[in-house]
């Protein structure tokens, strides 16, 4: 590892038509980004691949158009309004297989710009709060620079990286962003308190982002025994963990330890998960594995969606044509929580959204991309009610939802369903 004295002039070792990975979450590397901005007037066609990111994605501006690519695996909300589907595009795999993508250079990297907590006397580092698809990438490009900061939470498991694999890097000190989520409504709530309802005691648990699997996680603190192995967890979880609900003491896989691939939170959570042996980070390609998921005894996948039509598909990445987040673990895990042993798929969700709009809808808008199909889906909860899905026709389903779509619409709903399906 040659330790360098800027970012700029770290960055100064990509040139143009290369492919860069950038890590993600609360690991964003905000000054590597930054020194990649400081050389940019001298590449062209660069493409930048990653997950979600946080803070301002500079690369993004139109001033960089014939200098940046960006494929984005999961698009966060400060990309959201740039998808163009030219320079910002969206590549739709589901997180467990994006690691082969690297390994197998189905996608190549070049480099992978990284952020990581201080080597210890081994010389060794680690990923921190983001492991996911990130040890793929160090493993795959050929050049690793890193932003050391003692800041970045040391985490057990799979995220250790040895200062000989890095080729080069920087030392900054600064906290990690502060990311927590939305305030819960009274409707988040509702919902949260139905759900728990279908969770039993020595549950292994999975919760997707956003407020209403975090209003769940405030209805569990009386569970005993849960467990935990997400795709991600955030300070709902860590409430959970803290109030003894979770001691993972009835998983089959990694009993005792609290799994996931990677962690977005306040300074609580990366506190709490620095050098802490009880919390392990590992590769999405395991964690998000179906085969793995389905070992653990009864599996609650708790995610979110956009809408859901009166079939039971469910639209989870875009607003019709745009994509506003992605494919993501969704599937991942409502897959193995339907072949684990007691387990429950759940999809949680307003009945409308904040503008009012209603989110169990007739048919899917124009555009939408099915993320849960009709065939994998089981539980859908609103704050009207749960509605299993599981063994029912396409009719009963439509009764079933039309029970806990938002009274306003229910009428409305009969009559679509009608329209659309009823006809010789």
């Amino acid at each position: 590892m040659k330790l360098l004295n800027s970012a700029k002039e770290a960055l100064s070792h990509v040139y143009s038509n290369s492919n860069v990975f950038i890590h993600g979450g609360d690991a964003t590397p905000t000054e590597l980004i930054n020194g990649l901005i400081e050389n940019a007037q001298r590449l062209n066609n660069v493409t930048l691949t990653h997950l979600h990111t946080h803070g301002e994605a500079k690369y993004a501006d139109t001033k960089y158009k014939d200098i940046f690519n960006i494929v984005n695996l999961f698009v966060g909300g400060n990309l959201r309004k740039y998808v163009d589907y030219d320079r910002i595009d969206y590549l739709p795999c589901f997180l467990s297989e994006i690691p082969n993508l690297f390994r197998s250079r189905q996608v190549p990297l070049d480099f992978a710009l990284i952020h990581v907590s201080p080597p210890d006397v081994h010389g060794f580092c680690t990923l921190g709060t983001s492991v996911d698809v990130a040890k793929a990438a160090v493993n795959s490009a050929k050049v690793v620079i890193a932003q050391i900061n003692p800041h970045m939470p040391r985490v057990h498991g799979d995220g250790f990286i040895h200062v000989s694999e890095i080729d080069y890097a920087i030392e900054i000190n600064r906290a990690l962003s502060d990311s927590h989520g939305s305030p819960l409504s009274e409707e988040d709530l509702k919902i949260g308190q139905l759900t728990a309802t279908l969770i039993e005691d020595g549950a292994t648990l999975q919760m997707g982002i956003g407020s209403i699997p975090d209003a769940v996680l405030s209805s569990l603190t009386n569970h005993k025994n849960l467990g935990i192995h997400t795709e991600m967890w955030s300070d709902g979880a860590l409430k959970l963990i803290k109030s003894g609900a979770v001691n993972n003491s009835m998983k089959n896989v990694h009993r005792g330890k609290t799994v996931s691939s990677f962690i977005v939170g306040g300074k609580d959570v990366h506190d709490f998960i620095n050098d802490n042996p009880s919390v392990i980070q590992l590769e999405a390609d395991y964690v998000n594995n179906p085969s793995i998921i389905k070992r653990n005894p009864k599996v609650c996948a708790i995610n979110s969606a956009v809408e859901i039509d009166l079939t039971g598909q469910v639209c989870a990445d875009s607003i019709g044509h745009h994509i506003i987040s992605g494919v993501g673990g969704q599937m991942d895990f409502m897959r193995g929580a339907s072949l684990s042993q007691g387990g429950k798929p759940i999809i949680v969700i307003n009945s409308r959204s904040k503008r009012g709009i209603p989110k169990i809808v007739p048919t899917l808008k124009n555009g939408a991309g099915v993320v849960t199909t009709r065939s994998h889906i089981h539980y859908v909860v609103t704050e009207f009610g749960i509605a299993n899905l599981y063994g029912k026709t396409l009719k009963q389903r439509a009764q079933e939802l039309i029970k806990i779509a938002h009274p306003e619409d229910r009428q409305e709903l009969e009559r679509k369903w009608h329209e659309l399906h009823c006809k010789l």
